[in-house]
């Protein structure tokens, strides 16, 4: 099967299945979801909806968060993976938000990547999410999809490269949809260690169960 078909029908089911998709972190505004998005990083989700009431309660924006130092902010967070760099990360990511752009989130790559604690997936995320360009940001249910079903090739070996690969063969209004399609459906059905393939409408062209039947 051809890489456009096996596009084409991944679009068509997800176009279906799950006809919204969206990020399951909470967040109000550009910045709240900046600090999410932050602390999402090897966190759940769900662990991070935990923290964030209480921390953006005390922090509500960029100058408030920029006042404080690190230590205070560890507090709010130490529940979360790797809490003392990324306490540092929030503090210095809201100095820089306050003296180089005015408290506002940039909503450029090159921009939102001089901010401490983000990164090319993180700035794709904001891109995507707040101002619904056409980035997609590759974490590890992404990749793990994404090779799976053979949307990608087996050389894409880094998340740039099938960001890349990805970004060739989705449109590029759907973009910002397909990175949840992906996202959610390793979370929930192609799991890493116990995929759910019983319950996956995608079997007739993932590459991966083809595979596993022929064995």
């Amino acid at each position: 099967m051809k890489k456009q078909e096996i596009y084409k029908q991944v679009i068509e089911y997800f176009e279906k299945a799950m006809p919204v998709a969206e990020t399951e972190l909470n967040y109000n505004n550009p910045y709240e979801l900046l600090v999410a998005v932050i602390l999402s990083a090897q966190c759940t989700d769900k662990r991070v909806n935990m923290v964030t009431p209480d921390l953006l309660a005390r922090y509500s924006g960029p100058a408030e968060l920029a006042e404080a130092h690190p230590d205070e902010v560890f507090n709010y967070i130490k529940s979360i993976s790797y809490p003392n760099n990324k306490a540092k990360h929030l503090v210095g990511m809201a100095r820089k938000l306050c003296s180089d752009f005015g408290g506002v989130v940039p909503d450029t790559l090159e921009e939102l990547i001089t901010l401490p604690g983000v990164g090319r997936k993180t700035a794709n995320v904001i891109q995507s999410v707040v101002y619904n360009k056409s980035a997609m940001a590759v974490d590890t249910h992404v990749f793990r999809v994404s090779h799976r079903i053979g949307l990608v090739p087996k050389r894409c070996t880094t998340p740039y490269s099938v960001e890349t690969e990805l970004m060739k063969y989705f449109p590029a209004e759907l973009i910002p949809k397909a990175h949840h399609w992906l996202i959610l459906h390793g979370r929930y059905v192609c799991k890493a260690r116990t995929p759910e393939c019983a319950s996956c409408g995608l079997t007739a062209v993932c590459k991966e169960y083809l595979r596993q039947q022929k064995r």
